[in-house]
């Protein structure tokens, strides 16, 4: 997790307690990648960053995909690889996703890395670059 920086003022999107549904394309875009590969990503993407990616959302059930948070309208920018799926407001239909709390019970959710004030979501082009470099 990301602990070096604090988050002085928490955002609107992340519930006080427990975990939240949140529409993507609204606060924030997505990124969806299931299992193991999702993992690589995070991690090859936390180092790169010095452990300062910006938010990663875990899922502990089901297909253990992580959720990479860009800026508003941003995936749309890039061709994201199979199995990579982009999450933002389309005419494709509505896509939500599961945010936990900073503190507390939040199972099934948790943070792989959290938002700071400095780093408030994933660099688009940095996550875009790792991805491509973990499936070749």
């Amino acid at each position: 997790m990301n602990s070096r920086k604090s988050l002085d003022g928490v955002p609107s999107w992340v519930p006080a307690t427990g975990h939240a549904l949140r529409h993507a394309g609204v606060h924030f875009d997505a990124v969806r990648i299931g299992g193991f590969l999702g993992e690589d990503v995070a991690y090859r993407l936390m180092e790169f960053t010095d452990f300062q990616a910006g938010p990663i959302v875990r899922e502990a059930t089901g297909e253990k995909n992580l959720y990479f948070l860009l800026p508003p309208g941003s995936a749309a920018a890039h061709a994201w690889p199979a199995p990579a799926r982009a999450l933002s407001r389309s005419g494709r239909g509505l896509a939500f996703v599961g945010i936990p709390a900073l503190h507390g019970s939040t199972w099934p959710l948790d943070w792989r890395s959290r938002p700071t004030v400095e780093d408030p979501f994933v660099e688009p082009d940095l996550l875009h670059k790792m991805v491509i470099d973990a499936v070749r």
